[in-house]
């Protein structure tokens, strides 16, 4: 069973920046592909980055491409998502999920496990 814990949410004013973790247990980390989604009020979940087990690729929504990087520490079993240049539109729960193949995908159901959640709120 993997276990996985995000941290790093607040609230932030447009235009700041915000670090979440997502640390994992229970598990095999470094051959699992990581990934982060976020739900907002109302809407559904919706991708957000992905990245695959050694790191070597990663995927970004449109929405947060050149503006949000996903990273990854084996060594410390957790996954990073830096989120810079913020906006109102930005706030959600961010979840953290592991997909077990090991293949970074941006498909919401091919990921096994998931993390609580942490809430990013921008202000404008």
């Amino acid at each position: 069973q993997v276990q996985l814990v995000e941290s790093g949410g607040g609230l932030v004013q447009a235009g700041g920046s915000l670090r979440l973790s997502c640390a994992a247990s229970g598990g095999t980390f470094s051959s699992y592909a990581m990934g982060w989604f976020r739900q907002a009020p109302g809407k559904e979940r919706e991708f957000v980055a992905a990245i695959s087990w050694s790191g070597g690729s990663t995927y970004y929504a449109d929405s947060v491409k050149g503006r949000f990087t996903i990273s990854r520490d084996n060594a410390k079993n957790t996954v990073y998502l830096q989120m810079n240049n913020l906006k109102p539109e930005d706030t959600a729960v961010y979840y953290c999920a592991a997909d077990l193949w090991g293949i970074a995908t941006t498909h919401l159901y091919e990921y096994e496990y998931w993390g609580q959640g942490t809430q990013v709120t921008v202000s404008s």
